[in-house]
């Protein structure tokens, strides 16, 4: 089964659309998950927020609707698999891993503390849910593609999705993994970009302009769908058409984000990439703005 050209041609006017008007507010679940990542980022006064900020819509739904995966057993063989291969985003997912049960809230308190688990990126071996250490950047979509082949070899039913930052894949490994994947025709396997348009200190059309991507991933045999990253009817629809070829081809889907989405002062700004030693009043203006 193929998805058809309507949908891709609905998703991407969608996506397009998003991008012409200003953003929907944000439901309570995301204002909730933010303050979530907030609470990780006052715990540790240090942290990604702009990063985690433009993936909590793509972690919310996978999370809540497309992952098979089971907090009290969360190396259950047959979960699908989800790597956060921008691994300095990690209080996004951490926010919903925390949500979800994997382990205490109060853990959020101890990000990036001597007593704590949750690391400034991801550690597979101390923290429950996390499918890799990730944090070089580059890493996440050939560590997802073998797990993808794996599941092909073993005949299981388990998928892989990878989420990766858009100033992640400069990175030539990131290309090699894609080339691999279009290769073995592995429709298990969908890579998700989050297009925030901006990386560590300067916008990605400055730093390596990826334009234009959607031929990029189709060039290296993937379909690809562009969708509302912080659209979450949006980003159902597209993900309950996974895989989009059937058999046929590897999935990419470019979700265009906003860096620091959820707080105005934030988004779009690459001065709130990476934040430090935070005043009590900036961490409370935070919480304020995610009041609804």
């Amino acid at each position: 089964m193929t998805a058809s050209p309507s949908f891709f041609a609905t998703a991407l006017a969608r996506a397009e659309a998003a991008f012409t008007a200003h953003p929907a507010p944000l439901d309570a679940r995301s204002r909730h998950l933010r303050r979530l990542a907030v609470d990780g980022l006052r715990g540790g006064n240090r942290g990604h927020l702009g990063s985690a900020f433009s993936a909590i819509e793509i972690l919310r739904v996978l999370y809540d609707e497309v992952l098979r995966h089971d907090p009290r057993n969360p190396t259950w063989a047959d979960r699908d698999r989800l790597l956060l291969s921008k691994g300095h985003g990690c209080l996004g997912l951490y926010a919903v891993l925390a949500d979800k049960g994997y382990f205490p809230l109060s853990e959020l308190d101890r990000f990036c503390r001597f007593d704590g688990i949750l690391g400034g990126h991801p550690d597979a071996k101390k923290i429950p849910g996390v499918e890799a250490s990730t944090g070089a950047l580059g890493h996440g979509p050939s560590i997802g593609l073998g797990m993808a082949q794996a599941a092909r070899l073993q005949k299981r039913d388990w998928r892989v999705f990878v989420i990766t930052g858009d100033g992640e894949i400069n990175e030539g490994s990131v290309w090699e993994a894609a080339m691999c994947a279009g290769k073995h025709r592995l429709d298990n396997f969908t890579v998700i970009v989050d297009y925030n348009k901006h990386q560590s200190y300067a916008s990605t059309a400055e730093v390596q302009d990826l334009e234009p991507l959607v031929d990029k991933w189709q060039s290296f045999g993937f379909a690809v769908c562009e969708v509302d990253g912080h659209d979450v009817g949006a980003l159902r629809e597209v993900l309950a058409e996974l895989p989009f070829d059937q058999g046929g081809r590897p999935n990419a889907i470019i979700a265009h984000t906003i860096k620091g989405r959820g707080v105005s002062y934030a988004e779009n700004n690459v001065e709130w990439h990476h934040k430090s030693n935070l005043a009590a009043d900036e961490i409370a203006a935070l919480y304020r703005e995610l009041e609804g």
